[in-house]
């Protein structure tokens, strides 16, 4: 008993310390980025992502030789590739890495986004023709209407039953759009529209085979959507979906509008996969239902997954590279869905978080943040010193147990 009491109780900056020890253990390489990224300025921390940005913008003229898949593939055209993954997981992430909702048929809205834009500009429609550019909102709207069509009697599912709705809803798109007439099948929809734009012999400068100003384009929209994505993570909105994300029936009780925020989630995701699929209508120029399968829609979850739901950064990084490896080693194309399966299997073992997760980000500031808030009490008075400080063995009784009461605090 008394070895017992004489034991400290652990502090809030130790218990940090032991967190972060754990973590590293666990083969966090990025941990000491973020935190010394944590303890930059915010000026500086705005130059670095200046400097990310111009190095983005860059990449496909400097085209390195270490990530070239020159002259198999056209760089320019692979960074296109990339850039759209990354704006779909971007997406996805508002659904499954903020609100915590299991959405295995992401790909009927970057299906209906592409439609949209086919459906408005290519002179195969026989609807009403608008500019390229006007196509963009009109397919973020109509995608964020098809996102509240599903999301409002479905989302009072859970788990296993919300996913199997979403993957029904996915293979509904794609056989609507082979089944209907105005979509087209398979013969689908050439010459989709582009931004106006010519070079100085005449042809145009949003070309099928010129990647760079698609690749410029597609860009602009990602770091927009990210702005916007990390304002909307900070607001109350963000807040109520990590919440339902950690545990939706607490956050109910807590009073927390749990349906009408997941169907915010919904409609918002939507929205961002729809503008995705238009982009990649117009880049691509043809539009049928071949590329709106299931296996694609998988592949839009596993960009999330592997990159860290929850981190809109991550999802970047993970869009990228399941784009970027088939690309980079052609021969591996054919094996891509088991290649990635297999990653996914590791990383749930090895790193379940993704490659940059958010959980450990937000758990390692909770503790710093709880540390001063402990210390700021101690000092005040409000709590009474830790016995490791005083030296003194409370007695068994009312001050021992407000004592020990203290330290859990």
């Amino acid at each position: 008993m008394s070895m017992a009491s004489k034991t400290p109780m652990p502090s809030a900056e130790a218990a940090k310390d032991a967190v972060d020890r754990e973590t590293g253990r666990r083969g966090d390489l990025f941990a000491p980025l973020r935190r010394r990224w944590a303890q930059l300025s915010r000026q500086q921390q705005w130059a670095w992502l200046l400097v990310v940005v111009v190095a983005a913008y860059a990449l496909p003229v400097i085209n390195p030789v270490l990530i070239t898949t020159e002259p198999g593939t056209n760089f320019a055209l692979v960074c296109c590739e990339m850039a759209r993954y990354a704006l779909v997981a971007v997406g996805l992430n508002i659904v499954v890495g903020y609100a915590g909702l299991l959405d295995l048929g992401y790909v009927a809205f970057f299906a209906v986004g592409a439609y949209v834009a086919a459906m408005l500009t290519s002179p195969d429609s026989p609807y009403i023709k608008i500019p390229y550019l006007w196509t963009l909102p009109v397919a973020i709207a109509v995608a964020m209407c098809a996102g509240v069509i599903l999301g409002v009697p479905t989302l009072r599912l859970r788990g296993d039953y919300l996913a199997i709705v979403t993957l029904g809803f996915g293979e509904i798109i794609r056989i609507l759009a082979t089944i209907i007439p105005a979509a087209k099948g398979q013969v689908g929809f050439q010459n989709v529209g582009a931004p106006p734009g010519s070079q100085a012999d005449g042809t145009p400068v949003f070309s099928n085979s010129n990647g760079v100003p698609w690749y410029w384009l597609i860009l602009t929209v990602l770091i927009v959507i990210m702005i916007l994505a990390g304002n909307l993570e900070r607001s109350r909105v963000g807040r109520a979906w990590v919440a339902i994300r950690e545990d939706e029936d607490a956050a109910e009780a807590m009073g927390v509008p749990t349906f009408k925020y997941k169907v915010y989630s919904f409609a918002l995701g939507a929205g961002v996969g729809g503008l995705s699929g238009a982009l990649f209508a117009g880049q691509n120029g043809f539009v049928n239902n071949q590329r709106f399968d299931v296996q694609t829609s998988m592949l839009f979850l596993a960009a999330v997954v592997i990159g860290g739901t929850g981190n809109k950064v991550g999802a970047i990084i993970g869009g990228a590279l399941v784009a970027y490896l088939p690309l980079r080693f052609v021969e591996i194309a054919n094996y891509k869905f088991f290649i990635f399966g297999a990653l996914l299997v590791v990383i749930m073992i090895f790193r379940s978080q993704g490659l940059l997760g958010a959980r450990q980000h937000l758990l390692t500031y909770g503790r710093q943040a709880y540390g001063r808030v402990v210390a700021a009490a101690r000092k005040s008075g409000v709590l009474p010193p830790r016995r490791s400080d005083t030296g003194v063995i409370p007695a068994v009784g009312t001050a021992g147990r407000t004592t020990q009461k203290g330290d859990r605090a």
